[in-house]
């Protein structure tokens, strides 16, 4: 797996209609199981009377890409699995889809199904709109005021951006490529000769 990846831009939302169902798709950015779900909730609390709230989300774990989907009552396969499919066919992750379901009185058949959820989920996330970025970890650099020069200064130097606040001590937290989190690590310690207290 190389270090970039695709994700989303920003939020999606698209509708398609089919024999009298309605589809309403929701795409964001998701960077843990635990937002993706949350996201799940609200989408759901939002649309309390539709029939189906089907969702699907690929979420990076410890350098793999986790692919959940969820067909919420909905024949076997013919729901979460093509929005999953979606994300999985754009190549994107930190993902997340819900399409909910108003159903219109006509039965659409599986594949009826299959194309209704996958379109929905396609035009949302094409609405969202795709962007390439890095895994990163954050950093918090706890240092005294006569280190924290030094340590903006080897932020600054590898060209991570960080936010900064001034109390008893000067707290500094960065966002760090992860490919390049322990170097830049070891230059903090190394510049400082130890006395920067790094949390990761």
């Amino acid at each position: 797996m190389t270090d970039e990846y695709v994700t989303v831009a920003g939020e999606g939302h698209a509708s398609f209609g089919d024999r009298g169902s309605e589809f309403v798709g929701y795409v964001t950015g998701a960077a843990s199981e635990e937002e993706a779900q949350g996201f799940v909730d609200d989408v759901r609390d939002g649309h309390p009377d539709a029939t189906h709230h089907v969702s699907a989300y690929r979420v990076r774990d410890a350098g793999t890409v986790r692919g959940i989907y969820d067909d919420d009552g909905e024949p076997s396969g013919s729901a979460g699995k093509p929005v999953l499919g979606v994300l999985r066919g754009e190549c994107t992750e930190n993902v997340v889809c819900v399409v909910v379901r108003y159903y219109g009185g006509t039965k659409l058949g599986y594949g009826g199904l299959v194309t209704a959820y996958s379109r929905t989920a396609k035009r949302a996330l094409e609405d969202a709109g795709t962007r390439k970025t890095v895994p990163r970890d954050e950093v918090r650099v706890e240092v005294g005021y006569d280190d924290s020069g030094t340590v903006r200064d080897v932020l600054e130097s590898e060209d991570v951006g960080y936010d900064a606040e001034y109390g008893e001590k000067v707290v500094l937290v960065a966002r760090i490529p992860t490919g390049r989190a322990d170097g830049v690590v070891d230059r903090l310690l190394s510049a400082t000769s130890g006395r920067a207290r790094i949390e990761r």
